[in-house]
């Protein structure tokens, strides 16, 4: 593994630079989307989109009743994404001219069905569907983000691994024109990040192309990102063009880089602590005093079974 140098957070990475206090009413509507739904999750630039402030629709998987989505602002302009910058508002800055159209994902490695993908082969309207995830991230600070995109599943399916298969690789574009902070050696390039290919299938596994019911931003990971909510948030690869079906465990970006701190498996754990800092609790975008964290980010039901047995202290 090449040496990269080590790169302390700033203080806003472990107390937001600013809380907001939020009170909106929690909408919440599942349902079938309609053509013009469909219409408006197909990749675009970010912004021209109106300045109303978008209401959260979608399913609240596994919310508490005190759960209340994050406000837009905060979503889009609070962001961790490398690729445009380290600083959490780099890439709401630095991503306004990132161009998504036209976007190729390339399926491949131990499937009967490789292929590659335009993006709008993704979107089925059978397929789309509207949920609202909580979300922790290693630094300590959480949000609730309503999500558009379509069960990883489903690409799974379509693909067939073959018996071989046990893992999945995702890559993110690389492009140091368009993403300065690749020209960087912050992390080895391209981002990469894995799953075991039962936690790919699980239900709560998406592949989002919106949030909020917009077309994704691009400082999100437009037009194409990873959402595991029972996984710190650095697991949730952005702007994939490659999934690959493997045999072995995929080297992930943050794992080379520093993997005292950032293992393969990335489940929310209160009891094990970051080297630099407690994962006991967390502070919600949003709200000034702070929460108790909760396991595999209160998402227990859903996955906890997948790893029955193991040390989720060694297989942080």
């Amino acid at each position: 593994m090449p040496n990269r140098p080590r790169i302390e957070p700033p203080s806003s990475e472990i107390t937001p630079e600013k809380f907001y206090v939020d009170r909106r009413a929690f909408i919440a509507a599942a349902g079938a989307l309609g053509a013009g739904a469909i219409a408006a999750s197909m990749p675009s630039l970010a912004g021209a989109q109106g300045t109303q402030e978008p209401k959260a629709v979608g399913k609240p998987f596994g919310l508490q009743p005190d759960d209340k989505p994050t406000p837009w602002e905060d979503v889009t302009t609070y962001n961790n994404f490398y690729e445009f910058g380290t600083d959490k508002s780099d890439p709401s800055e630095n991503a306004k001219n990132f161009k998504t159209q036209p976007w190729t994902v390339r399926v491949d490695g131990l499937v009967n069905k490789p292929a590659d993908y335009q993006l709008e082969d993704f979107l089925k309207p059978s397929a789309i569907e509207d949920r609202i995830y909580r979300h922790r991230c290693v630094e300590a600070w959480s949000m609730v983000i309503p999500w558009r995109g379509i069960p990883l599943a489903d690409v799974i399916k379509r693909a067939q691994p073959n018996s071989k298969a046990k893992f999945v690789e995702f890559t993110t574009l690389m492009d140091p024109k368009q993403m300065p902070g690749e020209r960087t050696a912050v992390l080895v390039w391209p981002y990469t990040e894995g799953l075991r290919l039962d936690e790919a299938q699980n239900p709560l596994a998406l592949l989002a192309v919106g949030v909020y019911g917009r077309t994704l931003p691009n400082q999100n990971g437009a037009p194409l990102r990873l959402v595991l909510p029972w996984k710190y948030g650095f697991k949730s690869i952005k702007s994939i063009v490659r999934i690959t079906f493997t045999d072995s465990q995929p080297k992930t970006a943050w794992n080379q880089a520093a993997s005292n701190e950032y293992g393969f498996y990335s489940n929310v754990n209160p009891a094990v602590d970051h080297p630099r800092w407690s994962q006991a609790t967390e502070r919600r975008i949003g709200e000034f005093s702070k929460r108790k964290t909760l396991m595999f980010n209160g998402y227990a039901e859903q996955v906890g079974s997948m790893y029955a047995g193991m040390d989720l202290r060694r297989n942080y």
